[in-house]
């Protein structure tokens, strides 16, 4: 089957506001928030052409749906991509883009046949695995979006433990510091540490689930400088027992104390990226603007991006002619069998 107009999927990104590596650790608690820079994938009623590099992601995702649901073409259809998540920053961009390519891509009108969420989480999980051999925290903040409160398991996605909506009255602030994350040997590294049954891992483990609790019970409470303290604890377990962070990245935290009262913490593993912080919603404003000033003399490479909750994977309607240009301009960029695939992560071979 093939649509007769294009299919538009949106997708978050996610932060992680407690409890990085807990999702496949097991017997831990982190805590994900989807936010509202989007990940958006348009797919046309055409197939790509054959001069398309073969690793595309589109072509990796196609191939690995036409595994899973026979009578697929031979040839994934051509799509257009846009994401305003800052990539290899520790927000699944990477995961964001590949939940989107294939809830396009599922599309009844490609398909014949309609894929629930559960299912694409668990396809989404099962095609990064395969790679990085890491969590399943990213998949199921993205496709479930809101706040969630997860329990590690060292096999499969996590379990949910609860749901919430994140307060309405708050708003997070991301500042991306300009420097790229390199997940490649972390979640490698980590493994060791937990066949070698590392007394610092095993800390890490307990402090950061603690954190998480912490997190969650403010989040539930609608307690604001709670959750700061929480998200601090959270990151201080990161530095101190897993070398998590960097020395720029704890400048820019001190800097965001000193300018605009801001507790920040850094948003998943693997050293650079983004920090993530909490503010009221009247106050986002003023706050964004004094870190930006502050910033602006000495990191200027560093931005900082406001941002909200926001809800899962979703596919949305595309308007006849009207804003397809805004929202499909950038192609997907081809990616190199050698080349760090988005996210900064190491990409499978191509298909």
């Amino acid at each position: 089957m093939s649509p007769i107009h294009p299919i538009r999927a949106v997708v978050p990104c996610r932060a992680c506001l407690s409890g990085e590596d807990l999702d496949w650790l097991g017997g831990g608690r982190s805590v994900s928030l989807a936010l509202s820079l989007t990940t958006t994938v348009e797919a046309v009623p055409a197939p790509a052409q054959d001069g398309r590099a073969a690793d595309d992601w589109s072509w990796e995702v196609w191939t690995f749906l036409r595994e899973r649901l026979p009578g697929l073409g031979p040839r994934p259809p051509a799509v257009t991509v846009r994401s305003e998540a800052p990539e290899a920053s520790g927000l699944s961009s990477s995961t964001a883009r590949i939940v989107a390519l294939l809830q396009a891509f599922t599309d009844p009108s490609f398909t014949g046949r309609s894929v629930g969420d559960d299912t694409l989480a668990q396809w989404a999980y099962e095609f990064e695995f395969a790679v990085f051999h890491g969590g399943g925290m990213d998949h199921l903040a993205v496709v479930e979006g809101g706040a969630l409160l997860l329990e590690g398991r060292e096999h499969g996605l996590p379990a949910v433990r609860e749901r919430l909506e994140f307060p309405a009255e708050w708003r997070v602030l991301v500042v991306d510091s300009g420097t790229r994350k390199d997940t490649r040997h972390h979640i490698r590294d980590v493994r060791a540490q937990l066949a070698a049954r590392d007394p610092a891992l095993a800390v890490y483990r307990a402090v950061a689930d603690e954190a998480s609790g912490r997190v969650w019970e403010a989040l539930r409470d609608r307690d604001l400088p709670g959750l700061g303290a929480a998200m601090v604890l959270a990151h201080g377990a990161m530095r101190d027992q897993q070398r998590m962070s960097t020395p720029l990245l704890e400048e820019l935290r001190s800097l965001a104390l000193r300018a605009a009262d801001l507790p920040l913490k850094l948003s998943g593993a693997g050293g650079g990226g983004a920090l993530v912080g909490v503010c009221r919603a009247d106050a986002v404003e003023e706050t964004a603007a004094r870190l930006t000033r502050a910033l602006s003399v000495a990191h200027p490479q560093a931005r900082v991006l406001p941002a909200h909750a926001a809800p899962g994977a979703r596919r949305v309607p595309v308007p006849a002619g009207g804003d397809r240009a805004e929202h499909a301009a950038s192609p997907l960029a081809p990616v190199s069998a050698t080349a760090p695939a988005p996210g900064g992560r190491q990409r499978r071979a191509a298909p």
